[in-house]
């Protein structure tokens, strides 16, 4: 286990490098856990996995570190069957890091205190001098180019360290991050195969050769393909055709390429891979980081945050939000991106859609294309989470706040008006003695606040997007918020995934502003449930106000308060001192409704951490199972053998995804250490001085 001595002061005040958010340094082979309440059959023989930043090179704990930085790890728990094939389970632990080639590199060289890459927080500073950027970036160039060198186990030939989620397509566990292609993983140990590139990964058995068209890969060829190599976090799987759909951003026009991928195992004929397909009309290198993707259409979105080295030409950090300037939506048939439509309103920040549907005319033409999106009203979420202060909202008003401002790590009670007794159901005792506890702080802050906001003007809502192909000039008829509770991290029951899906679960906070919590996303004590298409309806009867209007207005401590049996948005509180990470859903096997399922999600308790904020060796996580139609009851707490740091993206892979996996004739495996040479005292000696 990686060990903080409890009584020393602390080296960093940073907070995504302390508390839950510190990287862990073990690594588990399956793991027998124990667990309280009982395990779904509908779980049997499947796994849970879950995506995130665990960097290797953290011994500078006062660099600069960003929430979306770290070398990727997976985390996952297996509903490994008993050997005599009954009903009975052992939930069993593994995590890995993925072995991308930056994340070897670390591995063999030691004498690293800090990542090989630049942290987002250097590039998104609006502080940090020219000079500064310069520095790191050439830095990274150094250390890539020597990996390139006799000697080095493991060349840096892509960069990125796929960190972000986690998919399943046609046979391969994909590991995702938009610097760089897809990682393949092998289920249920979490190895890391290879780069896949549109037609296979790396470590599968090498195809045989065909034309041009056949042999086709990822970026293409040229100049600039390594760039186009570049894949979205946030693959798509169509779950009733079972093609994958991504896009790749770049520096340069025409900034975005797209490629639509079917399911070779399929019966019948599949339809030809489109690879690298321009999108026209985007207006610049931006951090593009999800899109939207319905049954027959596409939605890229075009949004005022850029990412560009670029920008350093006109004095801007290399990440800059232009608050001015519009968020544009291109919105085109699934195969035909040239017939792209763009769209034009409000600026705004998107990093996750929730889902995209097409509206029909009489003659099965699609006459709209809706989209729910976790819709920011500014590109603070990026400040913050690298610690950074961010830039006044371009509408900030000053508002009298109705109580003190709480930041990620502070310990809060919610309001007075909330009944504080939780509704477990039959199963109250999931929660023992634990349920109450509080953080063990003392007077002593445990660690500097991130950087905060306390302006209304905040806001991170669930919005519908109608975007009207049937007017003659592309038309956002409405745009609205569905609730004015914060929401991030959506997920649905992936069965009604691209269609007009009833409910979307997401990530709240029990604070009022999102605001004043900036960051309460990544620190999640709610879990909520939206009914959307009540929520629609209740909009077309009283149509808010376009742009800054919503449906459902109430407080998350009114929801709270409601009594309502069938109210259109539910929650679940974490107890006291818990937190909880992105869920995802599980559907029975025979369900009575599009929510009849499970929740699946990773909880820490915060009463384990020291008096200066820290985890101490043996601090340790739960995975949570709850009823997702009633958002009460807790069917199960998995015990697991250590902690899970507070990450990103999670999936859910079935027992029959698990079996038929596409064969693999070699996995990556750890650098060996070898004995030293005169020239590996020289290279040593060199990234040790780099840092």
């Amino acid at each position: 286990m990686s060990t903080i001595v409890g009584k020393r002061k602390r080296k960093s005040e940073h907070p995504y490098l302390t508390g839950n958010f510190a990287p862990v340094t073990d690594t588990f082979q399956s793991t027998p856990c124990s667990y309280i309440g009982s395990i779904p059959s509908e779980l049997l023989g499947g796994q849970y996995v879950r995506n995130g930043g665990n960097p290797v090179s953290n011994s500078d704990l006062g660099r600069d570190a960003h929430w979306f930085d770290g070398d990727g790890m997976l985390a996952g728990v297996l509903f490994k069957r008993s050997s005599s094939g009954s009903n009975r389970v052992t939930p069993h632990f593994v995590n890995q890091y993925i072995l991308t080639d930056v994340c070897l590199s670390s591995f063999e060289n030691t004498n690293l205190r800090t990542p090989i890459l630049p942290s987002i927080a250097t590039l998104v500073s609006p502080i940090a001098s020219l000079i500064v950027i310069l520095i790191r970036i050439f830095r990274s160039i150094f250390l890539v180019l020597l990996s390139h060198l006799p000697g080095s186990q493991q060349a840096i030939k892509r960069i990125s360290v796929a960190n972000t989620g986690i998919i399943y397509h046609d046979g391969r566990a994909l590991a995702t991050c938009e610097s760089g292609p897809p990682m393949r993983v092998r289920l249920p140990g979490l190895e890391t195969v290879g780069w896949y590139d549109g037609k296979q990964a790396e470590g599968e058995e090498v195809l045989s050769q065909g034309t041009d068209e056949q042999d086709a890969r990822f970026g293409g060829k040229g100049v600039l393909s390594f760039m186009k190599e570049w894949t979205t976090g946030h693959p798509k799987v169509d779950p009733c055709t079972g093609e994958m759909l991504l896009f790749h951003c770049t520096f340069v026009a025409p900034y975005v390429h797209y490629s639509v991928i079917p399911r070779e195992r399929k019966p019948g004929t599949p339809l030809p891979n489109l690879l690298n397909a321009p999108v026209p009309g985007c207006s610049g290198g931006k951090m593009m980081h999800d899109f939207g993707v319905s049954r027959n259409n596409t939605v890229i979105l075009d949004l005022p945050l850029t990412l560009t080295p670029f920008n350093l030409l006109r004095n801007h950090p290399v990440v800059c939000f232009e608050p001015n300037s519009p968020a544009r939506f291109g919105v085109f048939p699934r195969r035909q991106p040239e017939k792209v439509k763009w769209f034009e309103t409000d600026g705004c920040c998107i990093f996750h859609t929730a889902n995209t549907w097409d509206e029909n005319d009489a003659h099965g033409n699609t006459a709209a294309v809706n989209l729910l999106t976790c819709r920011l009203t500014s590109a603070s979420l990026v400040f913050s989470a690298g610690n950074l202060t961010p830039p006044p909202h371009p509408h900030r008003k000053e508002v009298v706040t109705k109580r003190p401002r709480m930041s990620f790590f502070a310990k809060y009670d919610l309001d007075d008006d909330i009944d504080n007794t939780e509704k477990l159901g039959e199963l109250e005792p999931l929660l023992s003695e634990q349920r109450h506890a509080k953080v063990a702080y003392d007077a002593t802050p445990p660690c500097k606040d991130p950087p905060i906001s306390s302006d209304d003007e905040e806001q991170c809502r669930l919005y519908y997007y109608r975007f009207s192909l049937d007017s003659p000039i592309p038309t956002v008829t409405h745009q609205y918020a569905l609730s004015s509770i914060p929401f991030e991290f959506p997920t649905l029951n992936p069965a009604v995934d691209m269609s007009a899906a009833k409910y979307i679960y997401g990530c709240s906070t029990s604070h009022e502003s999102f605001g004043a919590a900036l960051g309460k996303a990544t620190k999640i004590d709610v879990l909520v449930k939206m009914d959307v298409l009540t929520l629609l309806t209740r909009a077309q009867n009283r149509r808010p106000e376009p742009v800054t209007g919503c449906v459902d207005t109430r407080s998350i401590s009114q929801i709270f308060s409601s009594a309502e049996d069938q109210d259109p948005i539910k929650a679940f509180r974490m107890p006291d001192g818990w937190y909880a990470q992105e869920a995802r859903f599980v559907s029975r096997d025979k369900p009575e409704s599009e929510d009849d399922g499970y929740l699946l999600f990773y909880a820490f308790n915060e009463a384990q951490l020291n008096r200066f904020g820290e985890c101490p060796e043996g601090a340790v996580s739960e995975l949570w199972i709850i009823d997702a139609k009633n958002m009460q009851d807790i069917i199960a707490r998995i015990s697991l053998p250590q902690r899970v740091p507070y990450g990103l993206h999670g999936n859910w892979f079935t027992e029959d995804q698990i079996r038929l996996q596409r064969p693999v004739e070699l996995t990556r495996t750890m650098p060996v250490d070898k004995p030293k040479t005169l020239w590996s005292k020289i290279k040593g000696t060199m990234i040790a001085a780099s840092g």
